[in-house]
């Protein structure tokens, strides 16, 4: 979809700019609302600061923002999420710890923050109770899925399971987390008792599992270039979306409950309508697998990473890119703060000096 901003002085004599064709084209129309009713676009009115030349406004909104580094763990940094108020960051790593850091408008935070100590692997993805701002849950390939109080560091319980353990989410009320293991088992725990009640084994591989918004359906991305949607909590299959032609490794929610989008090893991301399991637009600009996607919190924005030494911020209405965040390697994890547009992330950094892992978050107006 193309872009067209409506200039002019008077209510008669307009000219319209086509973002998509970089061209001016004049409109001799009264009053200028009609065109945004009659074609349907999004349409911007600014005024003609001199005669040919008008005063646009900023086109790229994140262009004059900064990236900040926190450094702390002792190796890479496989994932990073925020707490459901974004004060709060978790971040999980090769190192086998993760820690809790209180992240603060201006961009500082405690130095090193609180560490999560007590698994023996890696921990791969981690994720916060969606209902309470100091639980966050942690995926080990130990086996074990923890749940942690982030105010003390201590471990309030902890589930063995039977495999290694890669992805993790919460049910949107608080009361389930999911979690998918690299023998493509899942296993739902019931939060209160932390113990499971259900699991089952997939003869296909499984990678990123989700819950929508409502918690009625529950989408599993697979190795098939399918998402197999289930209704929760029977987990019957509902549907088997034909998604892409390489395996699906990535699922992100709008949190506005209207889409979901899914990225890829064929290095697209496809965007789909929730209600009517139908794509509706795909995002090309990466050219390595897709390895993380996550939508901001308004939903707006959808911010995608890969192999590719850049995230890819793109509007989520036309699909045309807004920014791109340069990145140093390939990126590991990516996800907006759920309040503003702050966007963590983390990848396979060669740190210098060996042996220190570090994430950044983008979105600061100053880089000092």
């Amino acid at each position: 979809m193309c872009n067209f901003f409506l200039f002019g002085e008077g209510t008669i004599t307009h000219r319209i700019y086509s973002d998509t064709e970089g061209i001016f084209f004049p409109l001799l129309l009264t009053p200028p609302q009609h065109f945004a009713r009659s074609y349907n676009k999004v349409v911007k009115f600014c005024k003609l600061s001199k005669p040919g030349w008008p005063e646009m406004e900023e086109a790229v909104p994140f262009k004059n923002l900064n990236s900040r580094e926190y450094h702390g763990h002792e190796k890479k940094v496989h994932s990073v999420a925020w707490n459901c108020n974004g004060t709060k960051l978790a971040s999980g790593s090769v190192d086998q710890t993760a820690r809790i850091w209180h992240i603060e408008p201006h961009g500082h935070s405690k130095p090193k923050g609180v560490e999560l100590r007590g698994h023996t692997d890696s921990v791969d993805q981690l994720c916060w109770d969606p209902k309470h701002a100091d639980l966050v849950a942690t995926a080990s390939g130990d086996k074990t899925v923890r749940l942690w109080d982030a105010r003390t560091g201590k471990c309030a319980q902890l589930a063995e399971l039977s495999g290694e353990n890669i992805n993790i989410t919460y049910k949107p009320d608080g009361t389930h987390i999911a979690v998918g293991n690299r023998d493509d088992e899942l296993t739902i725990l019931d939060v209160r008792k932390f113990k499971p009640i259900h699991k089952r084994k997939f003869n296909y591989e499984v990678n990123e599992i989700a819950w929508n918004t409502t918690s009625d359906i529950f989408f599993l991305t697979t190795g098939n270039g399918t998402v197999e949607v289930l209704s929760y909590p029977s987990l019957k299959p509902v549907d088997t979306l034909m998604a892409h032609t390489a395996g699906c490794y990535c699922i992100a929610i709008d949190p506005r409950g209207r889409y979901f989008a899914v990225g890829s090893a064929d290095s697209l991301v496809s965007l789909w309508d929730i209600s009517e399991m139908l794509c509706v637009r795909t995002f090309t600009k990466l050219e390595s697998p897709v390895r993380t996607i996550s939508f901001n919190h308004t939903g707006e924005y959808l911010a995608c990473a890969s192999e590719d030494w850049f995230i890819d911020i793109s509007n989520v209405q036309t699909g045309r890119t807004v920014h791109q965040i340069p990145c140093r390697a390939a990126m590991n994890s990516v996800e907006w703060n759920p309040k503003s547009n702050l966007l963590a992330y983390a990848g396979d950094d060669k740190i210098k000096p060996p042996g220190e892992g570090i994430f950044r978050i983008f979105g600061f107006k100053s880089s000092s």
